[in-house]
């Protein structure tokens, strides 16, 4: 269970989250918002006809990687930016460039040279721009793959380099691999043409263990047969191969095999269940443990390209959360993002990603060097970041894929196990931070305004908060809400609270946050979660207002408490807790606002569990939650009142006073308050300020002395020195803002009453003067100090009679 101060209001939260998967392509962790990030940087990096340069020189372009990058363009969901790449190859004409040799030496003849991988990737290309693959480039590429197969000889079901005129064979050698072999029953799978002489050829080069080499290898025979070239030689099975290191492992080969699997399966073709699961229990066992995986010969050490084809394809598979997981946080920890890099030599590369996360450390401080390696990386890691499969990809998805969700999970109640998570995309300590375009602000800008920029900018996707638990990334709901109203207390980025308000308030959400779905097996129902979800929908005035009150009230007892049902109801009974529900049900609260003020301390403070009856000093936050619910009401344009308000009892007002009087004891004269350490406590400072200017008290002190602490970045930083820490940026909200969200523009809640009160049967002037200073007050401690000397002359009579009473009755004393 998380637990943090409250950003939103003026207390601090203890709360279960839950999240539930949204609709999308993946079925684990993915993350469209680093991979459009992506896709933006390798836009950037494109000439205006489309091309890169080939890095080895020469006059073509390289159209290989350039068709990488329309891969990753189409799985992000940026299709539109790959056009011009698709334009120079088919309606300019330069496709067959790249799959024959005519590019080589124009008007040679050099046509009829086919490159088999490559006219396999044109095919696939074609495919996912959506273009005609019959008539591109005025080629049919179903065909010309279907006629690179060998079908007979011992390349027989290879998609080869082959020369199609007989007198130019000689001066083809056939360096076909298995990255054009995947490629080719990947496309033909798309095109609805399974051919069984290439599916089966691909899975002869799968070891034993599971994974694919990449390079066809030829070994000595004895056999005989159409398979066995004139000088007694085959084409070898991996495993033949493995006893003449012929057979290495290849990461690379292994996850875009797995995808070529895949693709066939869906497309109809029988018995690739056992080798793709070999293949997926091979990957999964052999990622390192930093996330990443290796390629084969040459890039043994995990990088990005490898990682980037092996989680789209086991992501494709099902079966790999937990490494796709992985996967996908170490191609993040690789990736220039704004939050990371606006201030260093990376800030004009945002998007871009690294070959591994060492390369972009250096980055950072020496800038992007040797341009090519960071465009290949990007591309083929953008592909594990947005996870649409291949076979998906080339028959066509949505040009912007659905998020997956990241949930949470609730403490669920001690009798009841924890349910096993369920997967999705990345954050690395706290929440995630967006990828998208950074909201910037002037370093002259008010702090509110700067704090209210680094919150949006913390919101994945522009509309919600994304977590890492346990390994794990998940949607934050809770965390979501409380930068909707910490942003509504700033008065900053409407654009990014109306966004994040209707992703709360989708359908999917509400069953997600506040019922448990899809975890819980029953009906159920949390009321912190509906209670965040009724204020958000107040704020936005929507219609969903109604049914969310109504589902919370369901929960309140005869006796005023809020309890949750389900299997992973929240069993922590606090009073920040039941102070939402109270807020949620100004209007009506019944007999909840009455159980609050039974748990008030002897010294004005709360507890921080309602099941403490008595005490006699409690907690901060818990008091600040319990003053903004006592205080509010529903909203009104009239001002609250300095005298008891209508329909309030004494105790009601006497248990506001005193609890304000005790949150003036902790802050210092700059309006702050310390902790252990004597380190100032920014969430506690904003929680407690926010209180009190709820009760109608002046807040400005710790807004002016908050504003002095805002890091460069506009966040907060939970200690002395520390790096901006979002939970913490999120609580300061209401301090820096010098107000609860509870006064807001628009809020749905407005305070009842107004201290210092004008009755005369309100406490005396000087309790009220120590809760807006924060002193005691010297006749209240003399004050005290002699009620001590008396109950201590009183405890000592007593005694005194006691053992004279004693020893007349014979007790031995």
């Amino acid at each position: 269970m998380r637990r943090g101060y409250l950003a939103a209001t003026a207390f601090a939260v203890c709360v279960a989250v839950i999240a539930a998967p949204l609709a999308g392509t993946a079925t684990a962790a993915n993350d469209p918002g680093a991979a459009k990030a992506g896709s933006r940087w390798l836009a950037a990096k494109l000439k205006p006809d489309g091309t890169l340069d080939n890095p080895n020189g020469g006059s073509l372009p390289d159209h290989g990687l350039m068709l990488d990058v329309l891969f990753a363009m189409y799985a992000a969901g940026e299709g539109s930016r790959a056009e011009p790449i698709v334009k120079f190859l088919d309606d300019q004409g330069h496709a067959t460039d790249y799959f024959t040799w005519d590019g080589l030496a124009p008007g040679a003849g050099y046509d009829k040279i086919v490159v088999g991988g490559a006219v396999a990737k044109t095919l696939v290309a074609a495919q996912v721009s959506g273009r005609d693959p019959r008539r591109f480039d005025g080629h049919d590429l179903v065909a010309e793959t279907q006629g690179a197969i060998m079908r007979k000889g011992p390349d027989t079901g290879r998609i080869s380099d082959y020369a199609k005129d007989p007198a130019l064979a000689d001066a083809v050698s056939n360096n076909a691999n298995m990255f054009g072999q995947a490629l080719g029953v990947i496309g033909l799978a798309a095109a609805g043409v399974n051919d069984r002489l290439a599916i089966d050829k691909l899975l002869t080069q799968q070891c034993s263990e599971g994974y694919f080499r990449v390079l066809f290898a030829y070994i000595p025979t004895k056999e005989t047969g159409d398979h066995v070239t004139p000088d007694g030689r085959k084409v070898s099975t991996c495993d033949e191969g493995k006893p003449l290191g012929l057979s290495p492992t290849d990461g690379d080969a292994t996850g875009l095999a797995l995808s070529a699997m895949l693709a066939a399966k869906k497309a109809g073709a029988a018995g690739l269940d056992a080798p793709i699961a070999k293949a997926v229990s091979w990957l999964k066992a052999n990622q390192t443990p930093g996330g990443g995986w290796g390629g084969g010969v040459g890039t043994e050490a995990p990088n990005t390209n490898s990682t980037g084809l092996i989680v789209q394809a086991l992501a494709d598979a099902g079966g790999a959360d937990a490494a796709v997981d992985k996967g996908v946080r170490y191609l993040e920890s690789a990736q220039a993002n704004a939050a990371a890099d606006s201030g260093n030599k990376l800030a004009g590369e945002l998007g871009a990603i690294a070959y591994d996360p060492a390369s972009y450390e250096a980055a950072r401080s020496s800038g992007i060097s040797g341009v090519d390696t960071w465009i290949r990386a990007s591309a083929q890691a953008s592909l594990g970041l947005s996870q649409v499969g291949f076979y998906a990809l080339a028959k066509g998805v949505p040009e912007s894929p659905a998020p997956t969700a990241r949930p949470h999970r609730p403490t669920p109640n001690p009798t009841t196990p924890k349910p096993k998570k369920v997967v999705t995309p990345k954050a690395s300590t706290g929440a995630r931070v967006s990828t998208a375009t950074a909201i910037t602000t002037p370093a002259d800008t008010t702090p509110a305004a700067r704090l209210g920029a680094y919150l949006a900018n913390r919101l994945v996707g522009g509309d919600h908060v994304e977590v890492t638990e346990d390994g794990k990334t998940y949607v934050d709901y809770d965390a979501t809400a409380d930068v909707v109203l910490a942003l509504r207390a700033l008065d900053q980025q409407p654009d990014a609270v109306a966004r994040a308000s209707r992703f709360l308030l989708k359908p999917e959400a509400v069953r997600a946050y506040a019922h448990g779905a899809p975890y819980e097996q029953g009906e159920a129902s949390y009321a912190e979660p509906l209670a965040k979800l009724v204020l958000v929908a107040e704020f936005a005035k929507s219609d969903a207002t109604g049914p969310l009150r109504a589902d919370l009230v369901k929960l309140r007892g005869a006796d005023g408490e809020f309890t949750d049902t389900g299997s992973f109801a929240d069993a922590d009974r606090t009073v920040e807790r039941h102070a939402w529900a109270v807020l949620a049900t100004a209007a009506d609260p019944g007999p909840a606002v009455e159980l609050l003020l039974s748990r008030q301390c002897a010294d004005g403070t709360f507890p921080k569990h309602l099941d403490t009856a008595e005490c006699g000093s409690g907690d901060l936050a818990a008091t600040a939650a319990a003053v903004t619910a006592l205080v509010a009401r529903p909203h009104t344009d009239a001002a609250p009142p300095a005298r008891r308000p209508d329909g309030w009892t004494e105790r009601r007002v006497s248990a506001v006073v005193s609890a304000v009087g005790a949150l003036g004891v902790r802050p210092t004269g700059e309006g702050l308050v310390t902790g252990e350490g004597g380190e100032t406590d920014v969430a506690l400072s904003a929680a407690v300020a926010a209180a009190r200017q709820t009760a109608g008290l002046d807040a400005s002190g710790t807004a002016r002395s908050l504003g002095k602490l805002v890091q460069a970045d506009g966040g907060f930083a939970k200690g002395a020195g520390g790096e901006s820490d979002f939970p913490t940026s999120s609580a300061a909200a209401q301090g820096i803002a010098g107000r609860s969200w509870l006064t807001a523009a628009d809020s749905p809640l407005s305070p009842a009453i107004r201290l210092p009160l004008s009755d005369t049967a309100a406490p005396g002037p000087q309790v009220l003067a120590a809760a807006q200073s924060g002193a005691r007050p010297d006749w209240l401690v003399w004050g005290l100090a002699g009620l001590a000397v008396l109950f201590l002359a009183a405890a000592i009579t007593l005694v005194f009679v006691l053992r004279r009473i004693t020893k007349k009755k014979g007790v031995t004393p």
